[in-house]
């Protein structure tokens, strides 16, 4: 069978050898003694499918700026309020900034996106109109899914919910919602309020939770009522969800089966200073386990680079995942993992499937995690968009 795009001699994840026809931005066949229009040879390079950026706030973030100082104070709410007034102060549109970060992070090879955009009384729906605009310009090379976030809280912002609601009619994927004990004070009515609106424009929910011990643990049992009652069964991800990894075995087994029998996703940037979700637990009890960036060169850090291979293999630092089976769950994290927290369809490549591939120069995706090595082919629908680490537009 021939194609438009011939990928001659690549490795499958499986570790066969293999050539990859592309036609129409599909996957049109995965075989021996293919035939192509043009031809990119693989030489043996690891065919990995596109990487998932699952938990992103490229709306805030402030790369290309210069070097963004951590001014924070020492508790969340010290970090929520020195971003907004950081944010009052900068000139750059978000255009530049988060348009600047997208391509980075396409040359990284990750070309789906789930991203959080701040809306308050304050700013408006403004930060939803530039993501908006960012997203119709990248149209045709990425998918990003948004998730409308009330980061200076709900409920204790007035107004904030019909901001909310406004952004959901203008086509907004996802209800946001924050601890909603330990910012909004009304656990309750705040998921009340976020499953109320994910049910009654038929969205997803993605909730961040920070709150840690008991009251975190609390919280997660009370978002999985609401998943049920509400009907968000597999729509529904939690976001850090520390306190799992506080729980004891007993109490994680049994948060974790409803986690996994109501289809509720755990996002996690394998935090290395507080607890962190129990990654491979999880796994094991089929809880679905994502991860993401968060803040990438903001107001909350200067660090981040945008490439989800760094995110995975900090993963595996974070839990000492050595065996190439650990290796490989850490890989799904950033890849499958994702692509089933954000609703993907057809993701990877199958025949029938869009042709969204990276080529790098790894024996298996263990390999490519300890190496991240920046000469990259990205593939997005059967177009070479990026190469050796350069967005070619």
């Amino acid at each position: 069978m021939s194609g438009d795009l011939l990928l001659r001699s690549v490795r499958l994840t499986n570790g066969e050898t293999a050539d990859i026809a592309i036609r129409g931005g599909l996957v049109a066949a995965i075989g021996r003694d293919l035939t192509g229009d043009q031809v990119i040879e693989g030489r043996g390079r690891l065919a990995l499918p596109a990487l998932v950026e699952a938990h992103a706030h490229f709306d805030k973030t402030l790369w290309g700026t210069g070097w963004p100082s951590n001014s924070a104070g020492p508790t969340l709410r010290d970090y929520i309020d020195n971003e907004r007034r950081i944010l009052r102060d900068v000139r750059t549109p978000i255009a530049d900034r988060a348009g600047k970060l997208i391509e980075t992070c396409i040359a990284k090879g990750s070309l789906h996106f789930r991203c959080h955009i701040d809306v308050d009384p304050e700013f408006g729906l403004s930060h939803v109109e530039a993501m908006m605009r960012l997203r119709e310009k990248y149209r045709g090379i990425i998918t990003m899914d948004f998730v409308v976030f009330p980061q200076t809280g709900m409920l204790i912002r007035p107004g904030t919910v019909e901001i909310m609601e406004a952004a959901l009619k203008m086509g907004v994927e996802n209800v946001g919602g924050l601890d909603p004990c330990g910012i909004d004070n009304d656990p309750v009515r705040h998921l009340e309020t976020v499953f109320g609106l994910a049910r009654n424009y038929d969205r997803g929910v993605d909730i961040h939770l920070h709150d840690k011990g008991e009251l975190g643990l609390w919280q997660i049992e009370r978002i999985a009522d609401f998943t049920v009652a509400y009907g968000r069964q597999g729509r529904t991800v939690i976001s850090h969800a520390y306190c799992l990894g506080q729980a004891t075995s007993a109490r994680l087994e049994k948060i974790a089966a409803r986690l996994a029998d109501n289809g509720i996703s755990i996002m996690t940037t394998a935090p290395a200073d507080t607890p962190a979700p129990p990654v491979l637990d999880l796994r094991a009890a089929g809880v679905n386990v994502c991860m993401g960036s968060d803040g990438i060169r903001d107001a909350w850090s200067p660090l981040g680079t945008g490439d989800m291979l760094d995110r995975a293999l900090f993963l595996c630092l974070r839990f000492d995942l050595a065996k190439d089976a650990e290796l490989a769950a850490a890989f799904d994290c950033v890849t499958e993992g994702g692509a089933r927290a954000i609703g993907l369809k057809d993701y990877g490549p199958a025949v029938g499937h869009p042709a969204n591939l990276v080529l790098v120069e790894a024996g298996n995706v263990g390999m490519a995690i300890a190496e991240r090595r920046s000469d990259r082919t990205v593939i997005a629908h059967g177009r070479v968009v990026a190469e050796n680490g350069a967005f070619l537009g």
